[in-house]
């Protein structure tokens, strides 16, 4: 069980259901009897904002959550600052808080940008790519990636001059091609990345940011393999972006865009 938003939302559905019901079939019939009209402001509050939080539950559960983008693991195809709107359904519906899917629709692909729960934390939400697969054989060295001795296509290009660029002063931006996808990625030769090779277990998947060398991911113990009951959803589309840099407040060029 988590406790974030979702529970919080739950809670409050239970509670204002659970005092208008009452009300309605226990306490309001007993105030007719004695002839009282007005109705207490607890159960006026409750059956007023009950059809609101259920619908909002609804809403965050099985279709779209909102994530804020909290970190540079992610650029250039994220930058912080950045508001995502997060698919739920993609990958069939989950119960909320429990987080136990009851209707499969679809899998995880390859080259997926995901939001999913940090093993080792699950209140933590965390934003990588998807690289392996359950049973695939992940081999980073450098900036590539090799999936079951693959390696993956990589286009070097111009120097990045996005957001925070003073911050990258000798990174590309360089095109990856996983299989049949292709996505941005920065190649900063003045950040050393780590290297090694895992073996995805059954029922897991390896993650990676975008941003190789200047991302915490399933390299490393403290994220690891990502069970596929963490997974939360499919990041879609930028609704909401935030300069990070000084200047102006809003990149407007970004929202309403789709991730890719």
């Amino acid at each position: 069980m988590i406790f974030d938003f979702s529970f919080v939302l739950v809670a409050l559905a239970a509670l204002t259901g659970a005092i208008w019901g009452l009300d309605r079939w226990v306490f309001a019939p007993r105030r007719q009897q004695r002839g009282v009209a007005k109705e207490p402001v607890v159960v006026d509050y409750a059956r007023s904002f009950f059809p609101v939080i259920v619908l909002v539950l609804l809403l965050r559960s099985f279709l779209y959550e909102p994530f804020r983008i909290p970190s540079d693991s992610m650029m250039p195809t994220l930058i912080q600052g950045d508001f995502i709107l997060v698919n739920k359904w993609r990958y069939g519906l989950r119960l909320p808080v429990l987080n136990t899917r009851i209707v499969p629709i679809g899998e995880p692909e390859r080259g997926d940008v995901i939001v999913f729960r940090k093993p080792s934390e699950p209140s933590v939400a965390y934003i990588k790519r998807l690289v392996g697969l359950p049973g695939d054989t992940i081999r980073v060295e450098g900036s590539r990636v090799y999936v079951n001795g693959t390696p993956s296509q990589i286009e070097p290009g111009e120097l990045y001059s996005g957001p925070k660029n003073e911050q990258y002063p000798f990174t590309r931006v360089g095109e990856e091609r996983l299989g049949e996808r292709r996505h941005a990625i920065l190649l900063d030769p003045a950040r050393p990345g780590l290297d090694g090779e895992w073996r995805v277990p059954p029922g897991h998947y390896f993650m990676m940011g975008d941003n190789r060398n200047n991302s915490r991911d399933s390299r490393f113990p403290e994220v690891g393999y990502v069970p596929a009951g963490n997974v939360i959803g499919r990041a879609e589309a930028i609704w909401l972006s935030f300069n990070p840099d000084p200047g102006a407040l809003l990149i407007w060029e970004r929202m309403g865009t789709g991730i890719h």
